[in-house]
Parts: structure tokens; sequence; C-alpha cells
């Protein structure tokens, strides 16, 4: 918390003198929590049990006995699932004539718990003084009495179901197992009743609906009948009259007529061809199909079967010979007069045609005109046989109605809509109170509250708040001057290479020293000192280890997940940088370098060209998350580099940046983020938390502005301080060349 004054340091609370505090009076905080569960034990001996009895009801579709269709059923019980309908049958079983009715039947104006003196409570009656609430003197008898039952009346419904519980509380026990039950049943007989009443009502509402609707179905059935025979609207068949029937049998004849005509054409042509070309008739249907020329034809070949006999005996001029030729020439004249014959009878055929076409066109003209005028008439006619259909449908529907409704004029044939369930039993233990839960609830409320109390007498006394911050001038002065007064005891703290490798766990003391607790003196007395064993360090630093491979290894083994390198001496740490990375990736791990220098060192050592889009492009939004990932073109190392973007723009953006590092640590093992030769503000931008690994990247380290970086850094709470010293040539000479 914020410091007293200007001229005291700031404070904060001290958990620690606040539990001190409480163990210290711990004989008057049990005594206190004994005496609050003592006196929660007698007050709930005292108080007067009550006990608690529920009983529940299944909202649902109940159809008489005898019902055998289920399509009314479906329909009825479509809203007796829904939310509401539900709210609302708890609505009815909590309503006035349902509880007057219950009171009633159970003569609860008897009952002495029910009295006016017996309902009050300290609060009510401190309410009433305050004219805050009306004395339940001044209510009607009734009122009172529907308050007093309403007030230990809970009906709920059961969650996600059809279910509705009614829980009654009473002194009582049997008093509170009656008044659900009588709920229940008497919810129920109103259920019922009011099907009953719906079904008298329906019943008589329809007998004279009924009487005039059959009166209006004989009137428009007689209006159709006196219209059909008034405009000659014979009904042959359902959808047809006698005229639009002629029509369709004349023009079936008509059809039938131009087809024998067209055929006939058809035959006499082939005839009147063969004959013109003197094709033979033979393939003709009509000639070939005539006995005539079968028998003339039987009679030529006779003919023509002896002149080829005789004329291998006899001469050419043999009386035999001439005779035979003579009849054959008379049987093929007749053969043509015969084939004439025939031609003009398929012509006469096609006359006959002709004329019956004719005939049938006329009548078809005459019957077109008949049938649109009985087309126009069939416009009223359907009119008034519509009318007459929406009548008797209308009838239909009550008289089935009718029937139905006077079917279950009795009680039993109408069950209410609902069943029970659950009935309400005498309950044996009271539901209030519960002794062992109140004597532990306030046991517990009194030890917290006494707990309470105390620490805040701390708080107010002061002894319970700290000083933290910066130590003020004068102090500091002090200190200066008189470095003998707080001479600190402490002891070397472990070597950074050691601490890199992984072979030493560093204490608190031995990388981070917060700044609010090192004063001067103590920072001139580490330097003092390690001047003073200059060659002690020169010798123990040929055995220590500062190498990018150390480095490397201590990173991977150690699980880091996010690494911030600083190069003081400029981009001779950034390409050490560089150098760490690919061996991180050549040993396995996944890992991207984010390059956040001014001069973009990393960039030139690993993008393939300097037109990348980087982190200056992320952070104004000109470039994707992922087109800002690129491959290292010398390792399976990624790269994030600088971009192309304005960096006075995208600095406005650098609250993103833990963002961004979050995320990409998301997808990789290691993020490792080079910055250059920047300070600690700027690092402190980039990083959440304080345990952080810090790189100071210092290819020729100097003991002095070595140890000036990380007093920097250990005052900004930073603890976990790496020194990179260079590349381990003494071990590995080639890998230099191969990491180049």
């Amino acid at each position: 918390m914020s410091g007293v004054n200007n001229t005291q340091q700031d404070v904060d609370i001290d958990l620690a003198q606040l539990f001190r505090a409480v163990w210290k009076r711990r004989v008057r905080v049990v005594a206190i929590t004994l005496a609050g569960a003592c006196a929660a034990l007698v007050i709930a001996k005292v108080v007067s049990p009550e006990y608690r009895s529920e009983a529940r009801i299944l909202i649902e579709q109940r159809a008489p006995a005898f019902a055998t269709t289920t399509s009314n059923n479906d329909s009825s019980s479509g809203p007796l699932l829904d939310e509401l309908n539900i709210a609302s049958q708890v609505q009815i079983l909590q309503s006035a004539d349902l509880v007057k009715q219950v009171i009633t039947n159970l003569k609860l104006y008897d009952r002495p718990e029910f009295a006016p003196g017996n309902n009050g409570s300290a609060l009510s009656d401190i309410l009433v003084k305050l004219h805050l609430k009306h004395a339940a003197a001044d209510k009607a008898p009734e009122e009172r009495m529907l308050d007093a039952f309403n007030g230990r009346l809970q009906v709920y419904q059961i969650n996600s179901s059809r279910v509705i519980g009614i829980s009654f509380t009473s002194r009582d026990p049997d008093l509170a197992a009656s008044v659900p039950n009588a709920m229940a049943q008497v919810y129920l007989s109103m259920q019922s009743g009011a099907k009953l009443d719906s079904n008298s009502e329906a019943t008589r509402w329809l007998e004279p609906e009924i009487a005039k609707l059959r009166d209006k179905v004989s009137e428009a059935e007689k209006k159709v009948a006196d219209y059909r025979s008034a405009n000659g609207l014979l009904q042959t068949s359902q959808n047809s009259n006698f005229a639009t029937q002629q029509l369709a049998d004349i023009s079936a004849q008509l059809a039938q007529v131009r087809g024998d005509k067209a055929n006939a054409d058809a035959r006499a042509q082939a005839v009147r061809s063969a004959l013109s070309s003197g094709r033979s008739t033979d393939t003709l249907t009509d000639v070939s199909g005539s006995q005539t020329i079968q028998r003339l034809k039987a009679t030529e070949s006779g003919l023509e079967s002896q002149i080829s006999d005789l004329s291998t005996t006899l001469m050419e001029g043999h009386p035999r010979l001439k005779s035979l030729r003579a009849q054959l020439v008379d049987i093929r004249q007749q053969i043509n007069r015969e084939t004439q014959r025939i031609l003009a009878s398929i012509e006469n055929e096609a006359n006959v045609a002709q004329l019956r076409e004719q005939q049938l066109v006329a009548q078809s003209n005459t019957l077109k005109a008949d049938s649109a005028r009985a087309g126009e008439d069939e416009v009223g006619l359907n009119a008034l046989e519509r009318e007459a259909t929406a009548e008797r449908q209308l009838l239909e529907t009550y008289l089935a109605r009718y029937r139905e409704a006077a079917s279950r004029a009795d009680k039993n044939s109408s069950p209410a809509d609902a069943r029970v369930v659950s009935t309400a039993v005498e309950p044996v233990d009271p539901s209030f109170p519960k002794v062992g839960p109140i004597v532990v609830v306030a046991t517990l409320a009194t030890f917290i509250l006494t707990a309470i109390v105390i620490m805040l007498a701390e708080l107010f006394s002061g002894r319970a708040l700290r000083p933290v911050g910066p130590v003020r001038k004068e102090e500091e002065t002090a200190l200066v001057e008189t470095p003998e007064r707080r001479q600190p005891d402490f002891e070397p703290a472990p070597t950074l290479a050691a601490v890199a490798a992984g072979t030493v766990e560093a204490p608190a003391s031995a990388l981070s020293i917060p700044a609010d607790e090192v004063p001067v003196h103590v920072a001139d007395a580490a330097l003092e000192h390690e001047h003073e064993s200059e060659d002690a360090v020169h010798a123990e630093e040929e055995e220590e280890d500062f190498s990018i491979q150390s480095v490397a290894d201590y990173l991977i083994d150690s699980g880091s997940r996010l690494a911030i390198a600083i190069s003081p001496t400029g981009d001779n740490g950034s390409t050490a940088t560089v150098m760490l990375a690919r061996t991180i990736a050549d040993a396995g791990s996944r890992i991207v370098l984010v390059d956040m220098t001014g001069t973009g060192c990393p960039s030139r050592l690993m993008a393939e060209h300097d037109e990348l889009a980087g982190v200056t492009d992320l952070l104004c939004g000109e470039a994707a998350f992922g087109d800002t990932i690129h491959p290292d073109r010398l390792s399976d190392a990624h790269l994030v580099p600088q971009g192309t973007s304005d960096l006075a723009r995208a600095m406005r953006g650098a609250d993103r940046l833990s963002l961004i590092l979050d995320a990409l640590g998301s997808a990789y093992d290691i993020v490792l983020v080079e910055c250059g030769a920047a300070e600690v503000s700027g690092v402190a931008r980039l990083t959440r938390s304080k345990d952080t690994e810090i790189i100071l990247s210092m290819p020729e380290p100097e003991e002095g502005q070595f140890i000036a970086a990380m007093t920097e850094f250990q005052k900004a709470g930073y603890e976990h301080i790496i020194l990179m010293s260079g590349w381990r040539e003494k071990h590995d000479p080639d890998a230099r060349r191969d990491a180049a």
C-alpha cells in the first residue's frame, strides 16, 4: 500500500504479522468460538421444530379409457410440454380459490397454529411499529388466513421436467403431510370439473347450431338441383355434363373417320403408283388379298408353266404355243381390269370417309356451342355446390364434436390432465432447526469474525505494516558515509558460467539482489572485493565455460520458453546470438529468433533477402502473423526479422509485443529475442514475468561493463542473468567455421 506521507517510506501489509497476532490471542479466539457454538446449540434446541412434507404431480395428457383415436391426443398434448404451460399450472395451484377450498376441507380456521398472534416475528413487530407493515389484526380473517397459509406453502416446478412439487411446513407433522395431499386432490378435481364444464357447454351450444346447419344444408342442396334442371346440366359422370360427353364422343368418331380416310387415300395412291409405273401389284395388300386376283394369278402361273414346258419340244410357230400365249395375254388383261376395279373400290371408300368427316365436323361445331353455354351455366352451379359442400362438412364436424362431447358428460370419462406421482407422508425428522449444521456454521462464523476483528485491530494500530520501496535519501547518505555500521555478511556467489551450464543452481543472492535491499556501500564493497581477487577470477575463467554451446545446453536442459539476449557491444554480440539460435536448432529444438535490434544484424545474417516482412510490419498491421516467420538460410531455426515498416509508427503498438511472444511460445520450444544494446526499461515491455532468462551476449567481455549491466537488470528484478562470451574454439575448432 502507499506510504503514509511524503516524508516516509511506502508501506505494505505484513500478512505474517496478522497471523501472528491471531495466534497470540488464540485462547481468546477459542473461548469466543466455543461461546458462539454453545449459544447456537441453545437457540437450536429452544426453537420449536417445524416439519415439511412434499407431494408431486405430473402434468400429462390423459384421455378417456374408451378413446380409440390418437390424433386428438397428440394434438392436445403439445402445449403441455411447454414451460409456460407448466408455470401456469404452478400459478393455478397457488390460486386463492384452491387454497380457500383446502382450508375449508381441512378446517384450518380452528388450528391454533394459524391464529393471528402465532404468525408474527420480532422483525414483523418492528416493521409494524415503524408503520412499514400493517398489523395482522387489521386484516380481514380470510386475508389473514391466506397469508399464514401461503407463508408455509411452496409450489415449484422440478427442473427439466413436467413434475410440480407441493411442499408445506407446519409444527404438526400430520398437518404437514395432509395439506399437500389435499391440494393435489382439489387440483385434480378442479381440472376434471373444468373438462366436464367444457363438455357440457359444448353440447348446449352445438344442439341449436346443428339444427340450423341441417336446414342450411337442405336448402343449399335444393338450390343445386333446381339450377341443374333449369339449365339442362344433366350430369353424366362425376366431372362432366351431357353436352360435354357428346362432344367428347363426336371428337373420338371424327378422329377415327379421319384416320380411315387417310388410310384409304394412301392405299389408293399406292395402287395408282404401281399401275402407272408398270410395277407388280403383288406386294400391295388390297390387290394380293383379292380372291379374283389370286385365281387369275394361279391361272397365269399355270399357263406360263405349260409354255415353258412346250417350248423345249415345239417350234415357236406351233399352234399349241400360239394358243397358250394368247390365253396368257388374256389372263393378264383380266388381272389389270381387276386391279382397276380394286382401285375404284378404294377410292370410293375414301370418298365415303370424306363425306362422314364433313358430317361429324358439322355436329362437332354444334356441340361446341352447346358445351360453351353449358360451361357458363356451370359457373353458377359450382358456386352453389361449393356452398352446399361447405355447409355439409360443417354439419358433419359439429355432429362429430357433439357425439364426442355427449359421450364425455360422465365424470369418469373426463380425467384431469395430471396425476399424483408422489403423495406426502408424515415426516419424522424436523426440517428446522437442523442442530448440527447450525452449530457448525455458527462456530465457523464466530471464528472467522473474531479473527477478522483481531486483524483489523492490528492494521489500524500500524503493527501489521512494513516499509517497502527505496531507502530515504538521508538513510542512503548515512550508509555511504559510514559503511561499517551496516556491513552485511555474505559469501561469494557461484560463477555465472556454472549457472549457465546448469551444473549449479543459483541461490537467491547469487544472481539476484533486489535494488531496494542493496545499499550503495554493499555494491562498492562487492566491486572492491572483485578488484582485489582479479587474478583469482581470471584463473577461474579458464576452467569455467561461458561459451555459446554451454548457454545452448542450459536453455535446452532448463526448459526455458523465452530468452532475451542483450548485446551491449553491438553487432558482434548479435552475431553470437544468431550462432546460439543455430546451435539450439542443430540440437533438435524448435527455436525462433526475433530481431528487435536497431541495426537488423540478425536479419542480415539469417534472412534470404532484406525485403521480408517482420516485427514492425506486424505491429503496424501491414502483415499477417504467419507471414512474418521465415526459415534460416543455414539451419532449421526460424526468424522473425525487423521488417520494412516505419519503426516509429510500429513502436506505438509495442504493448502488443508480449502477446506476440506468448503466441510464438505456444508454437516453439524456445523464443529468443535479440534486443541489441537495449536498456532495462525496453526489455521490461517485452516480458510479463521477471523469471525470463536474460543473456548478456559479450564475445569479448569486460568485467566492469558486465557487472554494470548485471547490476542494472538485478535492480529491475531480473534474477536469471547469463553471460555468453563466444564460441568454444579450444574444444571444437571447426564449429565456428561451420556456424559461420
